[in-house]
C-alpha cells in the first residue's frame, strides 16, 4: 500500500475514534440530563406526596404545575407484602387501565429495609421512569403494614429525542470522518510531493545514470531538510563520479602514452640485438657502437620504466614519513648533480628548513628539478638553488620556456619544443608535480626576466635549527657557492636575483 494513502488511512482513523468518542460523550451527557429531569419531577412529586400523605392514602395525590413538570401520571401504593393498595384507587384509574409492576425492591423500601431508588419498568409497551420511596407513619388499614409509593413518568419523549439524536450525531460523524479523509489526503500529497519527487529522482538517475538532476526545496521544514540532504549526497556522487572518471582516464591516458614511448626504445633495442644476432661480419667499430646503442637503450628502457612506477602512484598518499630537512635534501641533490653534470657550475643558498613527508618521492622530485635545469643550463650561467621558507626554487640562464609550453610543462610525457630532440620520458616534471600535490604542495614555472627560467617547489614549511656542522649561516642570509671550483674553497657573497611571479603555478 503507497506510504500516502496509509498515512491518509491514519489520519482518517485517529479523527473518526476521536469524533466518535465525541459523539459518544454528547449522546451519553443528553441522555442523562434528560433522564435527570424525569428524576427531577418524580422527586418533586414525592415531596408534595410526602407533605400531604392523606390524600395519598385516600387515593388522591397532590398535583404539580405544568412549570415542575406536571402532575406524575403513573402511581401506587405497594403494602409490605409486595401486594398493591387499592387506597380508593382502581387499575381502571391508571393511565392505560394497568398496575404498575412490584418488585421485590418495592416491598422492602416498604418495609423499611430497602432506600428508595430509580428504575426504568415496562408497561403496556412503554418505557416508564419509576421512583419508589417509603411513605413514612402510615400503614395499611387491613393488616398493619407499612408501605412504599411507586410513582411512574413515560420515558418516550425522552426515547424520542434520543432516538432523533442518534441519528443527528451518527449524519454527522459520517460527514465528519468522511471530510477528515478528504482533508487528509489532500495534505497528505501536499506533504508527500517531495518525497514523491526524491523518489522520482532517485528513478530517473537510475535510469539514466545521470547524477546532475536536483530535488527543488520547497519549504524548511523535514521534508525540506531531506531535499537539501539528497541534493549534496547528489552533489558528492556527482564530484565523486567526476573525479572517478578522470582517474579512469589518466590510468588509460598513462597506459597509452606508457605503451607509445616504450616502442621506440623496445623496437630499436631489439633491432640491434638481431643484427648482433644475425651472424652477419661486423667490424670492431659497428660491433662496438651496436653494443654502445644496446647500453644505451637499456639505460633509457629502465628509467623510463622507473618513471612510470613512480607516475602510477598517482595521488597515493606518501608513506614513511617523517620530518626532513628540506636545506640538506638539496645539498644532496646538488651534490648529484655535480657528478652527474660536472661542466655546470651550481650555487645555493640553503636556509634551516624543515618539511614533513617521505624522502624518497621529495628526493626524486629535487633530483629531476636540477637534472632540467643541467639539460636547459646552456652556457649563460650557474644555476641557483635556494631553499627558504616558501620551499625550493630552481633558476637556470638558458634560453628559457616557451610560452606556449609553459601551461603543459608538468603534463605527463609532454615535451617542450626546447626537448624533443633530447632523450627523455617526459615524465620528469610530471613527477615533480605529483610529489608536490602529494605533500600538500605545488610546483610552478615561469620565464625570469633576464633569461633563463625559474622553477618553484613550494611547500609547507616550518623553520629548524641551523646544522653546526654545515658552513652555512642562516642568521646574515648570505649566499655561499659550493662550487669546488671557488677559489680556495672561501665562499663568495652572490646578490639576491629579483622574485618572478608564477601565474602558471599548479594548485595543489
Amino acid at each position: 500500500m503507497p506510504l500516502r494513502r496509509r498515512i491518509s488511512i491514519i489520519a482518517a482513523s485517529a479523527v473518526a475514534v476521536a469524533v466518535a468518542i465525541a459523539v459518544l460523550i454528547s449522546y451519553f451527557a443528553v441522555r442523562d440530563q434528560l433522564v435527570r429531569q424525569t428524576d427531577d419531577t418524580l422527586v418533586a412529586q414525592a415531596q408534595r406526596v410526602e407533605s400531604n400523605p392523606n390524600l395519598a392514602m385516600n387515593g388522591q395525590f397532590p398535583t404539580l404545575s405544568p412549570k415542575a413538570g406536571g402532575t406524575v401520571p403513573y402511581r401506587q401504593l405497594v403494602a409490605g407484602n409486595g401486594r398493591a393498595v387499592d387506597a380508593g384507587l382502581s387499575a381502571s384509574q391508571l393511565p392505560g387501565g394497568v398496575y404498575l409492576p412490584v418488585a421485590s425492591a418495592a416491598a422492602a423500601v416498604a418495609n423499611g429495609e430497602h432506600a428508595a431508588y430509580f428504575t426504568n419498568v415496562s408497561v403496556g409497551g412503554t418505557t416508564l421512569r419509576e421512583y419508589v420511596f417509603h411513605l413514612n407513619g402510615y400503614e395499611t388499614t387491613t393488616g398493619g403494614q407499612q408501605v412504599a409509593v411507586e410513582l411512574g413518568e413515560t420515558l418516550q419523549p425522552v426515547l424520542n429525542v434520543l432516538s432523533t439524536l442518534k441519528w443527528i450525531l451518527t449524519v454527522v460523524f459520517l460527514l465528519v470522518v468522511g471530510l477528515a479523509a478528504l482533508l487528509a489526503r489532500m495534505a497528505t500529497r501536499r506533504v508527500m510531493r517531495p518525497l514523491a519527487e526524491v523518489t522520482a529522482t532517485a528513478q530517473l538517475i537510475g535510469e539514466t545514470d545521470d547524477l546532475s538532476q536536483r530535488i527543488a526545496v520547497h519549504e524548511d521544514d523535514e521534508v525540506g531538510q531531506l531535499a537539501t540532504s539528497f541534493n549534496e549526497m547528489l552533489e558528492r556522487l556527482e564530484s565523486s563520479r567526476a573525479q572517478l572518471d578522470a582517474s579512469v582516464t589518466a590510468q588509460r591516458q598513462l597506459v597509452a602514452d606508457a605503451s607509445h614511448e616504450l616502442r621506440t626504445p623496445v623496437t630499436s633495442l631489439r633491432t640491434n640485438i638481431e643484427v648482433l644476432l644475425s651472424g652477419a661480419e661486423l667490424d670492431d667499430e659497428d660491433r662496438t657502437r651496436l653494443l654502445t646503442d644496446v647500453v644505451e637503450q637499456s639505460e633509457e628502457l629502465s628509467n623510463l620504466v622507473s618513471d612510470l612506477i613512480e607516475v602510477a602512484r598517482g595521488d597515493t598518499p606518501p608513506t614513511n614519513v617523517e620530518d626532513l630537512r628540506l636545506d640538506r635534501l638539496a645539498e644532496d641533490g646538488v651534490d648529484r648533480a655535480r657528478r652527474n653534470a660536472p661542466s655546470v657550475e651550481f650555487r645555493e643558498r640553503l636556509a634551516p628548513i624543515s618539511v614533513h613527508g617521505n624522502p624518497e618521492r621529495l628526493m626524486r622530485a629535487i633530483n629531476n628539478l636540477l637534472d632540467n635545469a643541467a639539460l636547459h643550463a646552456g652556457h649563460g650561467g650557474p644555476i641557483e638553488v635556494t631553499v627558504d621558507a616558501n620551499g625550493l626554487t630552481v633558476r637556470d640562464h638558458g634560453d628559457g620556456i616557451a610560452e606556449a609550453d609553459l601551461p603543459y610543462l608538468f603534463d605527463r610525457f609532454y615535451r617542450g619544443a626546447n626537448s624533443r630532440a633530447r632523450m627523455g620520458s617526459g615524465l620528469g616534471l610530471s613527477i615533480v608535480r605529483q610529489a608536490a600535490e602529494q605533500h600538500s604542495g605545488s610546483v610552478s614555472v615561469a620565464n625570469a626576466p633576464d633569461g633563463g627560467a625559474v622553477f618553484t617547489l613550494s611547500l609547507p614549511t616550518a623553520p629548524a635549527s641551523a646544522n653546526p656542522d654545515t658552513p652555512d649561516d642562516p642568521q646574515s642570509g648570505r649566499l655561499w657557492s659550493e662550487d669546488p671550483g671557488a677559489e680556495g674553497g672561501e665562499p663568495s657573497a652572490m646578490p639576491d636575483y629579483p622574485s618572478v611571479p608564477s601565474d602558471t603555478e599548479v594548485s595543489a
